[in-house]
């Protein structure tokens, strides 16, 4: 979930943020012990416009959550190439990056619903096809519904920063979320981060050359790839001396 509080209210002490365990649904035991949620669920206003949008657009471009894997050459009617992203905000980022790479399928996951409407109403207005959207919590979409070995890429752009210190747990960039993401992109697969709070590009950098089976594709950090959008935000931010901090990891061959 991209932080900009213009955007989507960031409300890191907000109600709702409890240390949740995810509870298989056969046994009850926790998928991710008292696994802690990296986001907070917020209502949230969603206008006459996106409502439109989720009402004539959802039923094609909205996938709903199960706890199998998907078909997704089926789900988007061809084969292509396919990058995951972890929560699209408002959309805007990914509607330009879809529209930029028409020969590549992007599965958006995002939690809160006027993002969701936001980014349908995108695909409408610019006539996108090559993206799917599932309103659920990443952590069990990529569990249940993505199959090892499938992905291409990934991108997880300005999360949460939790920027205080009792709340780095919450962090979405820890090492079990790696380790369960990494196994599934494809060899040589893509896994793209960028941040703002340096603080958290440092746990980033940390975490990710940790996981051994990924490797860093720069000394460090890496140069903004070309295809991310510079949003608003991060120009408003850039403007006034902030850093931006992007890391592009690839999964080894094995």
């Amino acid at each position: 979930m991209i932080h900009d509080p213009n955007e989507t209210g960031y409300e890191p002490d907000a109600p709702g943020h409890a240390d949740d365990a995810t509870q298989s649904p056969a046994d009850g035991a926790p998928a991710f012990p008292r696994r802690i949620r990296s986001f907070v669920t917020r209502a949230g206003r969603v206008s006459t416009g996106q409502r439109r949008a989720m009402d004539e657009l959802g039923p094609r471009f909205l996938v709903p959550y199960t706890s199998s894997p998907v078909e997704w050459d089926a789900a988007f009617g061809r084969h292509a190439p396919r990058v995951l992203e972890i929560g699209f905000g408002m959309g805007a980022s990914t509607a330009e990056i879809a529209a930029a790479r028409p020969g590549d399928d992007f599965i958006g996951v995002e939690v809160h619903e006027p993002g969701v409407g936001a980014l349908l109403k995108l695909i409408g207005e610019q006539q996108l096809t090559n993206i799917r959207i599932i309103q659920h919590d990443a952590v069990e979409v990529i569990e249940q519904m993505i199959e090892p070995g499938t992905l291409d890429g990934v991108h997880v752009f300005f999360p949460d920063p939790w920027h205080k210190a009792r709340h780095h747990k919450r962090r979405l960039i820890q090492p079990p979320f790696v380790a369960l993401l990494a196994p599934r992109l494809k060899p040589g697969g893509y896994l793209h981060c960028a941040t703002d709070w340096q603080n958290y590009a440092e746990q980033m950098l940390e975490v990710l050359a940790a996981e051994p089976s990924l490797e860093n594709t720069a000394e460090g950090y890496a140069p903004r790839p070309d295809y991310r959008p510079v949003t608003k935000f991060e120009r408003r931010g850039l403007r006034l001396g902030h850093g931006v901090w992007d890391l592009v990891f690839k999964r080894r061959a094995t």
